[in-house]
């Protein structure tokens, strides 16, 4: 595999940024495989949780999630990298705000189909 032109780019960092920067990203994919078996626990183990179509739905939304924020962590990795390369600030994500939405919602579906009565 070639190395991608912008990794030539700038000046190479201090190694403890870019293992941090690493981290940061293992953890997105942990957030992200999370999300994944979070959608599939919903999908194969809740029989009289709330409507089915309902439960489904939200499983598949947490599967896409889950597939895009595998993504958005591998690009927030590379402008991270880029910005410590140039030694400007990192850039702003907005992922977090659209992931803590993602919680929230689900959070709150839970919540109603639990208290509704089977």
């Amino acid at each position: 595999m070639r190395e991608p032109a912008w990794r030539r780019e700038g000046e190479d960092p201090d190694y403890r940024f870019t293992l941090a920067n690493e981290r940061t990203f293992l953890a997105w994919i942990r957030t992200a495989l999370a999300l994944l078996a979070g959608g599939v626990l919903l999908h194969q183990f809740t029989v009289g949780l709330g409507p089915r179509s309902a439960v489904v739905i939200l499983a598949v939304v947490l599967g896409v999630m889950a597939a895009i924020l595998s993504v958005l962590a591998y690009t927030r990795w590379r402008a991270n990298e880029i910005a410590i390369r140039h030694g400007r600030p990192l850039p702003y994500s907005w992922v977090i705000v659209v992931l803590a939405v993602v919680c929230l919602v689900t959070a709150a579906v839970l919540t109603v189909f639990l208290l509704l009565p089977s």
